[in-house]
């Protein structure tokens, strides 16, 4: 079973707007990283690292089902991602690869999301974050389904 399309569009605008976001002086940080730890902060403070933990986790177990290339990365105790930058280093070459399968980890996190949270609430946070991002209620409108 993959991840909805509409999560996965909505996946994939939120890691291009932290692509675009991404092109500053600062180190260079993927954009699935960025996004990850966005909604670690904020998942964390709204429902605890443990939560949030198991939460990537299962995220992270569903992805590896579409992206075998995500197998040496791992959700740390305190939920950070670990393995995923040096994955994306390896892929460098295959960059499709690697941006294949942050937009399948981030659909997965988000669609479990949306299953605990409801689509309202998980909304109403992904905007808190990005409030500049085109994010609108029409990405789960028909067919929308877990």
């Amino acid at each position: 079973m993959t991840a909805a399309p509409e999560t996965r569009d909505l996946a994939n605008r939120l890691l291009l707007y932290e692509a675009g976001a991404g092109k500053t002086s600062e180190p260079a940080e993927s954009a699935t990283l960025r996004v990850y730890e966005k909604l670690r902060q904020d998942l964390g403070e709204f429902a605890g690292v443990a939560a949030f933990q198991s939460l990537a986790s299962r995220a992270l177990a569903l992805a590896r089902t579409e992206a075998p290339s995500l197998s040496a990365a791992r959700v740390a105790a305190d939920g950070s991602l670990q393995g995923l930058g040096e994955l994306e280093k390896q892929l460098d070459i295959d960059k499709d690869r690697a941006g294949e399968g942050g937009i399948i980890l981030i659909a997965r996190l988000l669609g479990l999301l949306l299953i605990f949270l409801g689509e309202s609430l998980t909304l109403r946070l992904l905007r808190a974050k990005w409030p500049e991002a085109a994010l609108n209620d029409r990405n789960f409108e028909n067919g929308r389904k877990a």
